[in-house]
């Protein structure tokens, strides 16, 4: 995925930005593909420096659009939400909503498209909401675009992320049976 992308990339010549903010909007709004690969691209093609101010660009366009798309749907649908802290955001608004959107982009165990579903349906504003997910984002793609960085030279950081990775994802899989 991440070689068509840097195809795309170099095909698209002075567009490459623009491409790749587009990309990363229509994966915020499609709400469940992963953006590392995006991020991936992103720092191999831009350098780390661009490529991730490029990605927390598209990453915010995406957040902002996706929740006003959302909250244009959300009435016909009133999800019932069982996390705990998403059920608490769905029921918030202002500085608490605000520091959740923070709390929630920052940890990485939260789909971000479901924090951005479920803060459409809060009574969180557009404004708060786009600047609370641009806040929490910064760190999350600054430790995301990191660590692909060691995975992709494959230095001994990026070693043990991917071992680090791999256990997760194994105790995941073995939990869930």
């Amino acid at each position: 995925m991440e070689t068509q992308m840097l195809e795309w990339f170099d095909t698209s010549g002075s567009f490459a930005v623009w491409l790749s903010i587009i990309i990363n909007i229509i994966i915020s709004v499609l709400g469940v593909v992963p953006s590392v690969f995006l991020t991936a691209a992103n720092i191999t093609f831009f350098g780390f420096t661009q490529g991730l101010v490029i990605s927390i660009l598209g990453e915010a366009s995406g957040a902002v659009i996706s929740f006003y798309l959302y909250r244009k749907g959300i009435n016909k649908v009133k999800p019932e939400i069982k996390h705990t802290f998403l059920k608490k955001l769905q029921h918030t608004k202002g500085t608490e909503a605000f520091l959740l959107v923070i709390a929630l982009r920052i940890f990485p165990f939260i789909p971000s498209g479901l924090v951005t579903f479920v803060s459409a349906g809060s009574l969180m504003g557009i404004i708060n909401f786009s600047i609370a997910s641009t806040v929490g984002k910064i760190p999350a793609l600054f430790i995301e675009a990191y660590s692909v960085k060691q995975v992709l030279d494959w230095s001994i950081q990026g070693k043990i992320i991917m071992a680090a990775a791999s256990i997760f994802i194994i105790g995941f899989l073995l939990k869930r049976k």
